[in-house]
């Protein structure tokens, strides 16, 4: 398959749901366009304090994450983060138009004029990560932002939901318009910045595997 340009933007949010997602899933695209000279900032909802993986060292989680998650956004290159405190793994019980709120207030003020989120299944069916999602996209269509969404071939998660019994989520080809080359290593270095998350995730590595150096984009709205 051909690889194909980004797509054009001036500035790019990316709204995540907690942190690593920016690292986990986004981190090669947000690479990338900070490579291409398009300043990226990050929305996070939730400092991740549900999280049952790691090891935490009696350090407070959502403080460790939010740590970490700035130092990840160092690594990418990301011009600003914000991490907010809604609860984790309590996304989905809020609504839309309300999470919609700090999303446009930051795109306002940093004059984003594209998003990026995950797609709109959550890649895995995240229930935060499909509302951070929706949220992104109710944003987009009010104000007319451009707004992309990272998704998944459909070998890809094929492959890992039979090797983990994983419930991601992929699309054939002709659903994922955008093949964008990415460079791994950068994203592998932002991903270690979150050691509360990444030494025990082997689901991670191997979808790292999988995709080799090319991320999938596909419209959000």
């Amino acid at each position: 398959m051909p690889l194909d340009p980004l797509p054009p933007a001036r500035r790019l949010l990316a709204v995540v749901a907690h942190p690593d997602d920016e690292s986990f899933g986004l981190g090669g695209l947000i690479a990338a366009f900070v490579h291409a000279g398009v300043p990226v900032d990050v929305l996070c909802f939730t400092h991740g304090e549900a999280s049952t993986l790691g090891r935490h060292d009696g350090q407070d989680l959502g403080e460790r994450r939010g740590a970490e998650l700035a130092a990840a956004g160092d690594v990418l290159g990301v011009d600003r983060t914000e991490l907010l405190a809604w609860p984790d793994g309590g996304l989905a019980d809020r609504p839309v138009v309300e999470l919609a709120v700090p999303i446009a207030a930051m795109a306002r003020e940093t004059g984003a004029d594209a998003l990026l989120a995950f797609d709109h299944s959550g890649v895995t069916g995240h229930p935060d990560h499909r509302r951070a999602t929706a949220a992104a996209r109710t944003v987009a269509d009010a104000v007319g932002l451009a707004a992309f969404a990272w998704a998944l071939p459909e070998p890809v998660a094929t492959q890992l939901n039979r090797e983990f019994g994983a419930t991601f989520v992929g699309y054939p080809p002709d659903e994922l318009p955008m093949a964008v080359p990415v460079d791994r290593q950068r994203q592998r270095c932002a991903i270690a910045c979150h050691a509360s998350q990444a030494t025990d995730n082997p689901v991670l590595w191997r979808r790292l595997a999988l995709s080799g150096s090319t991320d999938h984009l596909r419209s959000l709205t």
